[in-house]
């Protein structure tokens, strides 16, 4: 932990790694006294120092300089100055509906964007509770955010850490440190100065703010409170990556500049073609014109509806989406950077395999619940002739200060993960926690302490009285002269060296490339007398009775959604705080590999790394272990430089900051933090890596429609366009007016888009590789397609306007047939891009089984054309937009127009396949 005291006599901005301080050094540094705490005055100048034990915020903007930002974008500032433009010339209408337009889009920009950063907020309550601290030489029970650096903290079972502690006394303690480290079991604290570079999840001598107390006591010194905590770091990181910028977002703006380009351009040369022979009233009204027609006013209204009909699809399978552009960017990702603690795996240890009376057994089930099966040789045992293995699971049982429950039909354990793995497996067995805790009571205790490295507990059996001990395998192995066979008989470990390290050790390295916990399991009766039990009581005589090795598994619905990930193309990388080994052995188990190798890298390793070699090392690493928050940053910022779409999977504390700077953060919904919650684009309601396969699928489809909603907007600005600049080199009047191209932009283009994000996706859609992250918006085959449509476009615009003007003389009867003949050519060109007719075949020769979603294609069209039949006879639309009332023999005229439309877009689709 790095903080600074300068007002302790500290030179400003020294950095203080206090997990490599001896406890004196602390002291003295902190000026305070274990004995009686800081006193009143002390406390008052570091509290006026310091500030308040919490997390503050970045004042954030006001909303109403947030929603004057939304119309910093290039496009909207053009139609703004455009409609400026009218209103000195007098247009007040024109001027007025413009404005309305941008303002309008800027509106749907503000409500989309104003999502509230609550992430800090989460993290303050992540850490406020209150704590027993010594002041002035007394106890006192106060408010965490009272808490100075110096203050003298006790901790005891069940507490949140407050604060930032160097320990300084510890009696069996474990903390649970899983949301800030992502390690899976509770930590075994102790007193002992490390080294510098030690890894956070490895300083044993600190406990740390928002940790939870799992067992035993301590007491600390506050080393650092609020901002300068470990959590606060992670909240500092978090705000220097609060804009959301997405593929699609970086698209789109990319396209707005290229295309305000060819606008300008455009309207320049109109302006200055129609001085030529017009007045400048007029030039000026081609010049805005033809601004107002090539800028597509309802695309961002049409990209924020699809999206949220995405939003709301993947709701429907179980993926929240809070950021709405985070939509289109899971369909892109070409990265999966999962954290393993519950994310990939249950978050429940379990004992999967145990070595008992000289044979090996399997366990089945998951997790704390007492489902499962014991076997040998893939056969189920009999209990009655394997008295091996029930002294083994009986050891764990009884030797053991955990229990499990039953809360809303889940199991969990009360206490130690580990305790709770071997009550499940001797549950397993039929072997009732509380039944044999009334029969064999205990007598006395040694609780586990990490200097021995075992837990020992004196009973009153039936036999007589027994010692049972758990623990690492080597502290066991060295006290055990007697090993229990099968049929519970007692052998001697005839060469006793030779034994451990043939045998059991072959057996416990087995277990560890698997990537299990291993605790060994041994018992010494006594006599009748003894009524209490100590080290020295267990130094030697033990009788080995073996070994259960646990893992917290792989979720199996992961393990199938990591590989239909790996198929789609897309890379799954773990990023965790847990150790390389085990990561590793859940990452083969789970068949993630890059190019079938499975490379690991840890957290120091990472260190000595710059930004190029790092880069390397997170395209071709596949797990990242004991990676510190900051190092998890770097690992999403240098897959970002290669070109990949990042997307982080997490639910601690940890996880937040790259969360925030990934491409598209996922939060677990049931497990996973509030500030985990907070700091993602989207949320996993049932916590399964599953449901990311889900809506990676949503994804991709939501694209796709997008991509065709633009090859449907855009031909009509395309029309609109060319029709203007060359009615303005041609010297004709103008076939369409601003406030008419506005009527098409807006509403009827909106209202037959709209209809396209109901598009159901493609068969073949997980069956494809991402999409390269570098593809433009408009690949050279769309562009194609939208100059194709829209020179069709032109052709019924120009075409239809000089033919009706010449045979009638009526210049807003030529508009109107005009531009109802061009949303007749646009009927048939939405029929043609949608997949209505392909899946409606399809039904009928039964090659697809699901419905096929016919209203909104059809409420569209009929929508389009009830505008355009109130476009051209209500007469106040007459009187405002210079339309004109069509007659039957018209209408069917206008019908006749659009339909070449037919031909020539199923020549545009051999070219551009839309589907």
């Amino acid at each position: 932990m790095v903080q600074t005291i300068s007002a302790l006599g500290l030179p400003e901005g020294q950095p203080k790694t206090w997990h490599s301080l001896e406890i004196a050094e602390a002291i003295a540094d902190l000026e305070t006294d274990l004995e009686t705490g800081l006193n009143s005055v002390q406390i008052k100048q570091r509290l006026a120092e310091f500030g308040a034990n919490e997390l503050t915020a970045k004042k954030s903007k006001p909303w109403w300089w947030k929603f004057l930002l939304q119309f910093n974008q290039p496009l909207l500032i053009i139609l703004l100055g455009a409609g400026l433009v009218k209103a000195i010339s007098g247009s007040f209408v024109n001027a007025g509906v413009i404005w309305g337009v941008t303002t309008t889009n800027a509106i749907i920009g503000f409500i989309q964007e104003s999502k509230a950063e609550g992430a800090i907020a989460a993290l303050a309550k992540a850490i406020t509770t209150e704590t027993t601290v010594i002041r002035d030489g007394k106890k006192l029970r106060i408010q965490s955010q009272e808490l100075v650096p110096g203050d003298i903290v006790f901790l005891t079972s069940g507490d949140k850490v407050p604060a930032d502690l160097r320990l300084v006394q510890v009696r069996n303690l474990q903390v649970d440190e899983s949301a800030l480290t992502g390690e899976s079991v509770a930590v075994e604290k102790d007193t002992r100065a490390l080294k510098t570079d030690t890894p956070l999840a490895e300083r044993k001598n600190m406990a740390y703010a928002g940790g939870f107390v799992t067992f035993g006591q301590a007491m600390g010194i506050v080393v650092a409170t609020g901002n300068a905590t470990e959590t606060g770091r992670i909240s500092q990181l978090m705000e220097r990556h609060t804009d959301l910028s997405t593929p699609l977002t970086r698209k789109f703006d990319k396209f707005s500049r290229n295309w305000l380009r060819v606008v300008l351009g455009l309207a320049t040369l109109t302006f200055v073609a129609g001085l030529s022979y017009k007045n400048l009233q007029e030039a000026l009204e081609a010049a805005v014109t033809l601004i107002v027609s090539a800028i597509p006013e309802g695309l961002p209204a049409v990209v924020t509806v699809t999206l949220a009909i995405g939003v709301s699809r993947m709701a429907r399978r179980h993926a929240i989406i809070r950021k709405l552009p985070a939509v289109e960017t899971l369909g892109s990702a070409t990265v999966v950077c999962s954290d393993k603690t519950g994310t990939l795996t249950e978050n429940q240890m379990t004992v999967q395999s145990i070595y008992a009376g000289g044979h090996q057994y399997t366990l089945t089930g998951v997790g704390y619940a007492p489902e499962g099966e014991i076997l040998r040789d893939d056969k189920l045992v009999n209990l009655n002739t394997e008295k091996g293995l029930q002294e083994c699971l009986l050891a764990g049982l009884l030797c053991n200060d955990s229990h499990l429950e039953n809360k809303n039909g889940k199991w969990v354990v009360v206490g130690d993960p580990t305790e709770g793995a071997l009550i499940a497996s001797a549950e397993k067995a039929g072997f009732s926690q509380s039944h044999f805790t009334k029969k064999m009571p205990r007598l006395d205790a040694i609780p586990f302490e990490s200097d021995y490295q075992y837990m020992a507990t004196l009973h009153q059996t039936p036999q007589g009285k027994t010692i049972y001990i758990k623990g690492s395998a080597e502290a066991i192995l060295k006290r055990c002269t007697l090993l229990q066979k099968i049929d519970g008989q007692t052998h001697p470990i005839d060469c006793v060296e030779t034994f451990r390290q043939t045998i059991i050790e072959r057996e416990v390295n087995i277990m560890a490339r698997q990537g299990l916990r291993v605790l060994a399991f041994a018992k010494k009766p006594v006599s009748n007398q003894q009524m209490t039990v100590d080290h020295e009581d267990i130094d030697t005589g033990l009788i080995f009775l073996g070994l259960q090795g646990m893992i917290d598994p792989p979720r199996e619905s992961a393990t199938k959604a990591v590989q239909a990930c790996q198929e789609a193309g897309i890379q799954v990388k773990m990023i965790t705080g847990d150790h390389a080994v085990t990561a590793q052995a859940i990452a083969r188990r789970m068949g993630i590999h890059k190019n079938g190798s499975v490379l690991a890298f840890t957290g120091a390793e990472l260190a000595q790394m710059d930004q190029q070699e790092l880069a390397e090392v997170a395209e071709e690493g596949v797990v990242f272990a004991r990676v510190a928050p900051e190092q998890k940053l770097r690992l999403v910022e240098a897959l970002q430089s290669k070109g990949e779409i990042v997307a982080m999977t997490g639910d601690g504390v940890n996880d937040a900051p790259a969360l925030k700077k990934a491409d598209i953060g996922i939060a677990m919904g049931g497990a996973g933090t509030e500030v985990a919650k907070e700091a993602a684009d989207m949320v996993l309601t049932d916590d399964n890596f599953a449901s990311i396969e889900a809506a990676v699928e949503e994804g991709r489809a939501v694209y796709r429609n997008l991509l065709k909603a633009i090859y449907f907007i855009l031909p009509v600005n395309g029309g609109e366009s060319m029709t203007i600049l060359f009615s303005v080199l041609l010297s004709r009047e103008l076939p369409i007016l601003s406030l008419q191209v506005l009527w098409l932009n807006m509403l009827n283009s909106i209202t037959m888009t709209v209809p396209l994000a109901f598009e159901p996706k493609p068969q073949n859609v997980m069956k494809q590789p991402p999409r390269s992250p570098n593809e433009p918006l408009l690949s050279a085959s769309r562009l194609k397609r939208i100059l194709a449509i829209s020179l069709f476009n032109w052709i019924v615009i120009f075409g239809v306007f000089e033919y009706i003007e010449y045979t009638t003389g009526n210049i807003n009867l030529a508009r109107t047939m005009a531009i109802n003949s061009l949303i007749a050519g646009r009927i048939f060109y939405l029929l043609s891009i949608s997949q209505l007719i392909p899946n409606l075949i399809a039904k009928m020769d039964g090659t697809i089984q699901e419905n096929v979603d016919i209203p909104a294609i059809a409420f569209g069209i009929v929508g389009a054309i009830a505008l355009q039949i109130i476009f051209a006879h209500v007469p106040l639309i007459n009187d405002v937009f210079s339309t004109a009332p069509l007659s039957f023999q018209q209408w069917l005229f206008c019908l006749a127009v659009g339909s070449p439309m037919i031909l020539w877009s199923a020549v545009v689709n051999k070219i551009d396949p839309p589907n």
